[in-house]
Parts: C-alpha cells; sequence; structure tokens
C-alpha cells in the first residue's frame, strides 16, 4: 500500500544528495578554475574578458561622468581593452536600462576581482534567500544552487540571480503586501524581457495597489539616472538599442546556439528570422493567454505563481543560460503547493539534464527544459481544476 511513497521519498532523498553534490562541485570547479587563472583574473593580475567586465567598466565611466559613453559600442569596446591591458576581439554590448548605471558604478568602486565576488556571492545569496523562503525549507535554497546556470551565473559574473530573486520576491509578496511587489516589479525594468507580463497578470487580477507601486518604481526607474547621470544617458540607451537587438537576435552575434529559447533553437536550425520569429511570436502570445486565463481561475496562488515563472521564458526570444534560475522559482512555488511526486521528480531531473547539454555541447536545449517546467505545472493545474469542477459535476448529477 505505501511501496509507491517509499520510493517516491527515496528517490528525493537520493536526488537531493546528489543535488547538494553538484552544488559544492560548482563551487570547488570554480576555486579550481581561480587558481589556475581561469577565473576572474588572468596569469598577469587582469580582469578576464567575460561578461562582469562591460557592468564594471560601465560604472567606472559613470563615475567619471561619461555615462552615455557606455552606450557606445566603440567607445565601451576601447575602455574593456583598457581594463584589461589588451585587445580583444568580440564586443560586450552594454545595453541595459540607465537605471543599471547606479548599481555598475557602485560595484566600480571596488578593484576588479572583490567587485566580482561581492557580486556574485551577493546575488547568489538573495536568489537561494528567496528560494528557501518561497519552498518553507532552507534545504531548497542549497538545491536551487545545484542547477547548471548557477555555474554560468557565478563563472561570467551574469545578473540570472538578481532577476530569479526579484521575480521570486514579486510573486512571493504580491498576495500579502502587493504595494513590496510592485516595488520588486517595478526594479525589474533593469531587465524588462522578463517583467512584461506582470501588467498583464496585475490588471486581470485587479491588483492596483501593486500595479501602481509597480508603475511609480519604474518611473522613477526612469527619471532618476537622467537626473544624475543626464538625459542624455536616455538618449544613447534608445539609440543604440536597435543596433544591440539587430545584432544580438537578427544577426546572432553571440551565437544561435546560445539563445535557449525557441527562436534561439529555430534559428540554429537554419531556419530564418521571419519564420522564426513568427513561431516566437506564438509562443509569446500563447504564454500570455495561457497565464491570463488562468489567474481569473481558482487554482492555488503557488500553482499561478510558478505557471508565471515559466511564461516569462516563454515570452521573450532574448535569453541565455544565465537567466534560467529564473525555473527555480517555478520549482519552490510547486514544492511550497506540495511536495513533488515520482514523475515530477523525474521530469526535474530530465529539464536538468538539457541544462547539462548546453553546458557540455553548447547547443540551445534550455528551452526544453523551460518545456518540461511547463508541462509539470499543466499537470497540477489540470488536476487543480479537475478537483475544483468535481463538487458541481456531483450536485447537477444529484438533481
Amino acid at each position: 500500500m505505501n511501496s509507491k511513497p517509499d520510493i517516491t521519498d527515496a528517490v528525493a532523498r537520493v536526488g537531493g544528495a546528489v543535488a547538494a553534490g553538484f552544488a559544492f562541485a560548482w563551487f570547488a570547479g570554480l576555486i579550481v578554475m581561480f587558481t589556475r587563472h581561469g577565473w576572474i583574473l588572468d596569469k598577469a593580475g587582469r580582469p578576464i574578458v567575460t561578461d562582469f567586465l562591460e557592468v564594471w567598466v560601465a560604472g567606472r565611466t559613470a563615475l567619471t561622468g561619461a555615462a552615455a559613453s557606455a552606450y557606445d559600442p566603440v567607445l565601451h569596446h576601447a575602455a574593456q581593452a583598457a581594463a584589461v591591458g589588451h585587445a580583444f576581439h568580440g564586443y560586450l554590448w552594454w545595453h541595459y536600462p540607465p537605471i543599471v548605471l547606479f548599481l555598475a558604478a557602485i560595484l566600480a568602486l571596488l578593484p576588479y576581482m572583490p567587485s566580482f565576488l561581492i557580486w556574485v556571492a551577493g546575488t547568489l545569496a538573495l536568489y537561494a534567500a528567496t528560494i528557501a523562503t518561497i519552498a518553507r525549507t532552507r534545504f531548497a535554497g542549497l538545491l536551487a544552487c545545484a542547477i547548471p546556470p548557477v555555474l554560468a551565473n557565478a563563472m561570467t559574473g551574469q545578473n540570472g540571480f538578481l532577476t530569479a530573486a526579484l521575480i521570486g520576491l514579486a510573486l512571493l509578496n504580491l498576495e500579502a503586501r502587493p504595494l513590496v511587489a510592485g516595488l520588486f516589479v517595478g526594479l525589474l525594468t533593469y531587465k524588462p524581457q522578463f517583467g512584461i507580463l506582470f501588467p498583464l497578470i496585475l490588471a486581470v487580477s485587479g491588483n492596483w495597489k501593486a500595479f501602481c507601486s509597480a508603475t511609480i518604481v519604474a518611473l522613477a526607474a526612469v527619471l532618476a539616472p537622467c537626473a544624475v547621470f543626464g538625459s542624455e544617458t536616455l538618449r544613447a540607451f534608445l539609440h543604440y538599442l536597435p543596433q544591440a537587438n539587430d545584432s544580438l537576435l537578427v544577426h546572432g552575434a553571440a551565437g544561435w546556439n546560445k539563445l535557449q529559447t525557441f527562436y534561439g533553437f529555430l534559428r540554429w536550425l537554419g531556419i530564418g528570422n521571419l519564420a522564426a520569429s513568427a513561431a516566437q511570436a506564438m509562443v509569446s502570445i500563447s504564454a500570455a493567454a495561457a497565464t491570463g486565463l488562468l489567474w481569473r481561475t481558482r487554482v492555488p496562488f503557488e500553482l499561478k505563481a510558478a505557471a508565471f515563472a515559466t511564461a516569462v521564458l516563454f515570452s521573450t526570444p532574448y535569453t541565455y543560460m544565465y537567466d534560467l534560475p529564473i525555473l527555480a522559482v517555478a520549482f519552490s512555488f510547486l514544492y511550497r503547493e506540495r511536495p513533488f511526486d515520482l514523475a515530477e521528480l523525474v521530469a526535474i531531473v530530465f529539464a536538468n539534464l538539457c541544462l547539462l547539454v548546453f553546458a557540455v555541447f553548447v547547443i540551445p536545449t534550455g528551452a526544453f527544459a523551460t518545456a518540461t517546467v511547463a508541462a509539470m505545472v499543466a499537470r497540477r493545474v489540470s488536476a487543480a481544476l479537475a478537483a475544483a469542477a468535481q463538487p458541481v459535476i456531483a450536485v447537477q448529477g444529484v438533481a
């Protein structure tokens, strides 16, 4: 009678131990890379060319009063080359909204290595704490550090931990503290492609307190940089943004294999921009429509939140491996509703295998990990809707 729960518990324990092992393996790997001058600094003690370099350099230019130059790819590249002490090929585009210059300037007050370490450690801690709080167990924070995108973020100094934490905190506070939730939604303007669905669910659910709070914070995020760094910074951002979009999306300057979306996967297969864009548009619209409809139902909030965290990854063609800690937000809300069953544990393993495939072969398999999590959410939503409809059917049968 109890064999199935026993099997599920055993698989969960083994899986938890393996996941914890991966989390420690990522940490140990970074230490080895650092000692061999393959992470943060090279043998000469100079910054290694990686994504965090663009943040630190943009912060330095902002501190010197030339914030707008960060958006000029030629000037920004020259500043990066000066920072690392040698020329290098390729561009690290600075295409973030001007509000991010405040954070970049703070980080640039420190030398490169401590700045890099504080950024990675701080955002990782925030991410892990957010996941643990949502799941209501500290162990979830450790497990969240085991997924492959964690290593991708730590190696490059990217911002996926911060993005996942902001989405998680916004959803976590949405019902009880809407004004606080709106604050986190507004801060997501730093990476607007992942906040695009929030206005939809706030309007559909009638959560106008969160909507107004998010709007005020978003407006402040636009106006404050203009007041501090000058309005030319906003003009430069708007001027160079289409060029960055054309380079990264239309022409795949960073490589189609790195875009972890269905658009990226189709471009990697050789399909043209128009057809891939049309397919991505269908996926994005479907995700938005399904999310809006779901938020009008009475399924548990945890399922709505998990669905939202998955839908935001479908809603944009511009997602990289370092953005996929957002999947941990979906996992944590699913666990908050109830512990995973055996089928879900298998799905979680499969999703992470998809992410590991990218790490080994550098092919765009992230979209399949997202689709796997979406299937998990859909399975639970279907069961919840069926359970909600059951009493109505029974009453009609009696009548």
